[in-house]
C-alpha cells in the first residue's frame, strides 16, 4: 500500500492514504493462517509427547462433555433440576 507524508501547521508528519487495495483483508488472513500453520508444525516437531498429551487430555474432555449433554438429554428438564439440587445440597453440606 502506498503512502504519501502530509506535514501539518505544527510540523508533525501525518501519512496519508494514498491507495486502498480490497484484497489487503484477504492477504493479511492468508499471511495469519500460514503462521498458525507453522507455529503448528513447529510444536509438533518440538514435542511430539506433549501433542499426544493433549490430544489425548481434549479427546477426553469432550467425550465427558457429549456424555453429559446427552444425560442431561436423557433425564430431562424435571429430573435434570431435581439431580442439580441434589449436587447443590451435597457440596453445600460437604463444605
Amino acid at each position: 500500500m502506498s503512502s504519501e507524508f502530509v506535514e501539518t501547521k505544527d510540523g508533525v508528519k501525518v501519512r496519508k492514504l494514498v491507495e486502498l487495495k480490497t484484497s489487503t483483508a484477504e492477504e493479511y488472513q492468508k499471511a495469519m493462517l500460514g503462521r498458525v500453520e507453522e507455529f503448528k508444525q513447529k510444536n509438533q516437531k518440538k514435542s511430539q509427547f506433549n501433542s499426544v498429551v493433549q490430544n489425548t487430555f481434549f479427546n477426553t474432555f469432550g467425550a465427558i462433555l457429549n456424555l453429559k449433554v446427552n444425560i442431561d438429554k436423557a433425564l430431562g428438564e424435571e429430573n435434570l433440576k431435581k439431580v442439580n439440587e441434589v449436587i447443590d445440597n451435597i457440596l453445600l453440606f460437604g463444605l
